[in-house]
C-alpha cells in the first residue's frame, strides 16, 4: 500500500505529541509530519463537541486543508485522520457504518494525520456531545 515509510516512523517523531480528552476518556497520540498535522498543531489548543459514527468520533476544527496524495479511504483502529469534506478532526477505533466486517471505513478519504499511543477503543466510552479537547501534551 506504500505506506510502510510513513508507519516505521512513528517511534522516531515524538515531537508532536498530543493529549485528547473526550468526556471521561483521556489518551495520549502522536501527529505525524504531514502538511495537514501541522496545520492542526498549529492550531492547538482545540475545543469541540464529539460526534459519532459507529466507532469513530469526529468533530468539526479550525483548519482548511485539502485532501493530500496519500489520504486514504481505508484506516487502521488508533488513526487519527483530517477529513477535507466536514474540516473535521477525526479519531477512529472500529468499523464505522460504511465498513465491510471488521475494516475501518471513513465516510470518505482522510488525510492520516497522527495515531494514538495506547488502546483506542477507550473511545467507546465518549458518547456523542462529550465535550473534547486537544492540546499538546507537555514533555
Amino acid at each position: 500500500m506504500g505506506m510502510g515509510g510513513i508507519r516505521s516512523c512513528w517511534g522516531e517523531k515524538m515531537d508532536r505529541k498530543i493529549k485528547i480528552k473526550a468526556g471521561s476518556v483521556e489518551t495520549e497520540a502522536v501527529l505525524n509530519d504531514s502538511a495537514t498535522a501541522k496545520k492542526v498543531w498549529d492550531s492547538l489548543p482545540i475545543e469541540a463537541r464529539a460526534s459519532t459514527w459507529g466507532d469513530e468520533i469526529y468533530f468539526a476544527i479550525p483548519v482548511k486543508a485539502p485532501l493530500e496524495k496519500n489520504a486514504q479511504e481505508l484506516v487502521e483502529v488508533g488513526d487519527l485522520g483530517y477529513w477535507p469534506s466536514g474540516s473535521a478532526f477525526c479519531i477512529f477505533f472500529g468499523p464505522t457504518p460504511m465498513s465491510r466486517g471488521n475494516e475501518v471505513r471513513p465516510a470518505s478519504a482522510v488525510n492520516v494525520i497522527g495515531r494514538i499511543l495506547g488502546d483506542a477503543r477507550v473511545f467507546k466510552k465518549a458518547p456523542s456531545g462529550s465535550k473534547v479537547l486537544i492540546e499538546a501534551a507537555e514533555g
